[in-house]
């Protein structure tokens, strides 16, 4: 048996190659495809004006203080209201709520956006959205610039639970509804 005199890598070295060769932009979205996410549509209202948007991109934090990330294309035309505004609500969809999604991720009008639910502001100001799996409001507290998008860094003020544990996912490029399991007879 023949042992190498060549010596190994260093973890330094491996990451700096790694780096030089990342991945093709379409092999990394097709593999973020298969990455499942909840899908929430996130709102605010204040002096810049009332907007939303659907994200897949949140993510918990901590519990303490009860932080969670959103993240937002600085190209959207919402950008500018969210920046201004610094309060959103983190309305999380659930089964069913396709449609919503789809009128807050598109071109539709906001006014058009917000007449197809039901409403109520937060202590805030926020519009939380009443048939929401749940909702988290919250103060942007920190943003963060990565490539095209900002993280935002929203600390919880709030947060109600739905009346009924279900989901909405993005998973392979479409909608999936979240049940509970069926009441054992």
């Amino acid at each position: 048996m023949m042992m190498s005199t060549a010596p190994a890598p260093t973890a330094a070295a491996a990451l700096q190659a790694l780096a030089a060769t990342p991945p093709e932009r379409g092999d990394y979205r097709n593999a973020m495809a298969r990455l499942g996410a909840a899908v929430n549509v996130i709102t605010t209202d204040g002096p810049a004006g009332r907007a939303g948007f659907t994200a897949s991109a949140v993510c918990s934090v901590t519990d303490e203080p009860p932080t969670l990330i959103v993240c937002l294309n600085r190209s959207a035309s919402v950008y500018p209201i969210f920046q201004a505004n610094g309060v959103l609500c983190v309305n999380v969809l659930g089964a069913g709520q396709q449609q919503l999604s789809n009128l807050f991720g598109g071109k539709t009008p906001m006014d058009e956006r917000f007449a197809a639910a039901q409403w109520h502001a937060s202590r805030s100001g926020v519009p939380v959205l009443a048939e929401a799996a749940a909702t988290f409001e919250c103060r942007v507290v920190n943003r963060t610039a990565v490539g095209t998008h900002d993280v935002l860094f929203c600390e919880v003020d709030a947060v109600r639970l739905g009346n009924a544990a279900h989901g909405l996912v993005y998973f392979d490029r479409r909608y999936h509804d979240l049940l509970p399991p069926a009441a054992a007879h």
